[in-house]
């Protein structure tokens, strides 16, 4: 499946169904953060970045859309040049990626002073998130080492 088909596809999962689920705590795993780390991983920095950029532009216009355009657009264009250009070991690059991308989102939201961004979204929806998506990383691991020589070592 093209990136250019499993991008929007996976914005409207998490959007349509993901977000929508009700786990303990109230978070939500972030599989756009995971597929972008993924496509940038098999495919480059520049292109994680772009990917990245275009996947955070789908969720900042997707409703509810309560933040401003381009916030999720630049921590998800980071994400995708840090996963593209690795950090180490493939499971190194994937919790650097998982880690940074919600503290870069909410790093983001006070520097703007987006209202959203309180005490309780530091200590309570950012560990959450964080602990869900790195739930649902060995995914993308699997992902990215499929179709390697069997001597690889993650």
């Amino acid at each position: 499946m093209t990136p250019l088909l499993l991008v929007p596809l996976v914005v409207l999962a998490q959007v349509i169904l993901v977000n929508r689920v009700p786990l303990p705590g109230g978070g939500a795993p972030d599989l756009v953060l995971l597929v972008v780390t993924w496509l940038a991983m098999t495919r480059g920095p520049a292109t994680g970045a772009l990917l990245g950029f275009c996947a955070g532009l789908l969720v900042d216009i997707m409703p509810p859309a309560a933040h401003l355009m381009g916030q999720y657009a630049l921590a998800l264009a980071v994400v995708g040049y840090v996963a593209g250009r690795g950090v180490g070991s493939p499971v190194t690059t994937i919790v650097a990626c998982v880690l940074l991308g919600p503290s870069l989102a909410v790093a983001l939201g006070l520097l703007i002073s987006d209202p959203r961004v309180t005490f309780t979204t530091l200590v309570e929806q950012v560990p959450l998130t964080i602990a869900y998506t790195m739930i649902l990383s060995p995914v993308v691991l699997w992902a990215t080492s499929r179709g390697r020589e069997p001597g690889y070592a993650t």
